[in-house]
């Protein structure tokens, strides 16, 4: 049931800090959790868990907080489901909020960064609407996946710290039914949404605006805007910023994990840039821009290639709710940075998962179309593209292989790199995953997965940071 730690944070205090307490007035509603007919620990990460001093529990006393949610020590009294609207696929819903989790505790990481611990399938909240507010215990592992994957592929993501199984059976019109049940905690910088703001503005409460816009600044810090900014001293205008440097690194992480989110609405648009919320995703079989992972999607705009759209389009959303605090100039001059960050992004996080020292934005951007271009035109698969061509190995041809000639590869000495193949996350190896738990109860290939993506992230260590140096990360 327990991962072993690679590299865990020693010795890190736990510290409770329930700062949302301050808001939660208008912000959240007291909730309690479902009871569970069972608590069975299938899952908890005790690398995540060291980061903020919860390594140690006992499973026992692990289940009691995370399947039964005991509040833990100086913490809050009782879970929050936080309030919020939305734009869901470009259709703004007021009529939404924390329908199937809640907040259950805020405390500092070994950064000394507020943290949450959020969960999935916690049961019902007064903004569940028809749901059951449940989880599949499939869900729950899909998660566990997706999540292992793009923190292995450096992308700004939450980590799926705990899974209980809870003896329930649940009906879903999108898989075989009846089907086990699951309550999923993830740790995560901050629950506070792009949504979080709509909701704000829609009811025109400009304290609370402002209140909230602080209460980010002071617990998610980032750099100031740029000296020639206007407005760059406005609170509501640095936040606009950074915002949009974290959306627009968030949008440069997927293209180049090959990741498609699926379900990229403003309700799902975490204000830190962290990634969070896995449904129906997908990693790319081959490049293809127009490939969507939600069946729902019939549109495709939350295609794989439109990501970096939809990330754009949320952060003018953003704008136009703090447009309750600040003029719309100013807030329009951060919203047109965005594009030419996520170049910027793109090309380096593209030469770090290639294995190659950056050349300057002109140079990497051709790369960059060069790369596509041959995974395109080949319909090659990303993480074997990646792998084969690692620091400039591999069989290029042509005008990619002349560019590559001209970089310097990076140290590549973990023994990940001679693998006979690379780590990927398809369909049919996460559907083979759950059906061995799902007919056998045999959790071993998704504990075995989960090792094998961590190797894979330790091979290619850390992403280098964005420029600016976002504070968050």
């Amino acid at each position: 049931m327990s991962l072993a730690m690679q590299h865990p944070t020693s010795a890190v205090p736990y510290r409770g800090d329930p700062a949302i307490l301050a808001l939660a007035d208008w912000l959240a509603s007291p909730v309690a959790a479902a009871d569970f007919p069972e608590a069975r620990l299938r899952f908890r990460n005790d690398r995540a868990a060291a980061s903020v001093g919860l390594a140690s529990l006992e499973d026992d006393v692990w289940t009691a907080h995370f399947g039964r949610f005991v509040p833990l020590e100086a913490n809050l009294p009782q879970p929050l489901a936080l309030k919020y609207h939305g734009h869901q696929f470009r259709v703004y819903n007021p009529e939404i909020g924390d329908g199937r989790g809640f907040l259950f505790a805020q405390l500092r990481d070994h950064r000394g960064r507020l943290m949450d611990l959020g969960t999935k399938g916690s049961g019902t909240t007064p903004y569940s609407r028809s749901g059951d507010g449940r989880l599949t215990l499939k869900g729950a592992v899909r998660e566990i996946l997706a999540t292992e994957m793009l923190e292995a592929l450096g992308v700004n993501t939450s980590r799926t710290l705990s899974v209980i199984e809870t003896g329930e059976q649940l009906w879903r019109n999108d898989e075989p039914s009846p089907t086990r049940s699951a309550v999923l905690v993830r740790l995560s910088h901050s629950h506070i949404r792009i949504g979080t703001f709509q909701r704000l503005l829609a009811i025109e409460d400009r304290d609370a605006m402002a209140a909230l816009v602080d209460y980010c600044l002071t617990n998610f810090p980032g750099p100031l805007p740029p000296a020639d900014a206007p407005g760059r001293d406005e609170p509501a205008v640095i936040l606009m910023h950074q915002v949009t440097e974290r959306m627009a690194d968030l949008a440069a992480s997927y293209m180049v994990a090959g990741f498609v989110h699926g379900v990229l609405n403003t309700d799902n648009m975490n204000i830190t840039g962290e990634s969070f919320d896995y449904g129906p995703w997908r990693w790319l079989p081959a490049w293809d821009p127009s490939f969507t992972a939600a069946y729902f999607d019939h549109a495709g705009l939350y295609a794989f290639g439109r990501q970096p759209e939809a990330l754009h389009w949320n952060c003018g959303q953003f704008a136009v709710a703090l447009r309750l605090l600040a003029d719309s100039a100013p807030l329009i001059a951060a919203l047109e940075r965005f594009g030419p960050l996520y170049m910027e992004n793109v090309a380096r996080r593209w030469c770090w998962r290639l294995g190659v020292e950056p050349r300057g934005i002109e140079e990497d951007t051709r790369l960059v179309a060069l790369c596509e271009q041959a995974m395109r035109e080949g319909r090659l698969q990303p993480d074997a593209f990646f792998f084969a061509h690692r620091g400039g190995r591999g069989a290029a041809q042509g005008a990619l292989a002349e560019a590559l000639a001209d970089y310097t590869p990076l140290p590549s000495a973990h023994a990940y790199w001679s693998d006979a193949k690379p780590q990927s996350l398809l369909i049919d190896e996460v559907e083979a995953i759950w059906a061995a738990i799902d007919q056998s109860d045999d959790w071993r290939p998704l504990y075995a997965k989960v090792e094998a993506l961590r190797r894979m992230g330790a091979a290619h260590g850390p992403a280098p940071l964005a420029a600016g140096h976002r504070a968050n990360t």
